[in-house]
């Protein structure tokens, strides 16, 4: 009988703690989406959905520090499992992965300095400097300017190094989600910063799964959906 109990605890054991599911990330996505510490992930909407996924699939999450660049070698490797704040336009060979249903959307929209005149076209970027993400795939209009040269692109190291720039004027602008400009914003009450009105696109933001996922695809994905319709991860957005 003891033998059978010990059995039991270990078959159940193993039940509610199947391994170790490996969540990407980038830091250059700033809060709300990532909270990052000593290169440590410690909060933000990426960190609440994969703690909160991840235990009701019966898996420890882990978070690993990834570079846009770097996702495809990453996945195809098993070195991380999902990566969300992901869309399938930007990637090189989207149908390698199976993709969530859109969770929810973004914008990617200008910050420029106050002094500055509205910008409302892809024309009025030509011939300014426009901080940008390294490795970040923009809209196709967009990365033709950055090629033939008619917008200049500067990677940016993060985002508050690109705040510095453009409060001296050394950019003429940043493009971005819109929801982390606002919350930097929202830190900085007198900076002289401001969204510009025009909207350069508008997308929706999937999860990506490895084909190393140790989990099923299909279960992983109804998952995320329910905390979706049941406005868990909308609340995650409003409440970071």
């Amino acid at each position: 009988m003891r033998v059978l109990v010990i059995m039991l605890l270990i078959s159940c054991s193993s039940w509610a703690w199947a391994g170790e599911l490996r969540w990407g990330f980038a830091p250059a996505d700033g809060m709300p989406y990532v909270d990052v510490h000593e290169q440590q992930l410690r909060g933000g909407v990426i960190y609440k959905l994969g703690q909160l996924t991840s235990q009701q699939l019966g898996f420890e999450a882990k978070f690993v520090e990834t570079p846009n660049k770097r996702i495809d070698e990453f996945m195809q490797r098993g070195r991380i499992h999902v990566i969300c704040n992901n869309n399938p336009h930007w990637m090189e060979n989207p149908d390698r992965y199976h993709w969530s249903a859109p969770l929810y959307s973004e914008d990617d929209v200008l910050l420029v300095h106050r002094q500055s005149a509205p910008i409302s076209s892809l024309q009025d970027l030509y011939g300014k400097s426009l901080g940008t993400q390294l490795g970040y795939v923009y809209n196709s209009a967009l990365m033709e300017a950055f090629a033939a040269q008619k917008v200049n692109r500067e990677n940016l190291r993060d985002l508050s190094a690109g705040l510095n720039l453009l409060q001296k004027q050394r950019l003429d602008a940043i493009i971005y989600m819109r929801r982390s400009l606002r919350f930097q914003l929202a830190k900085r009450a007198d900076s002289p910063l401001q969204i510009n009105p025009w909207v350069i696109e508008r997308y929706d933001m999937h999860c990506t799964f490895s084909p190393q996922l140790p989990v099923n695809a299909e279960l992983l994905d109804k998952t995320l959906q329910q905390l979706r319709d049941q406005g868990v991860i909308e609340r995650m957005l409003n409440d970071t």
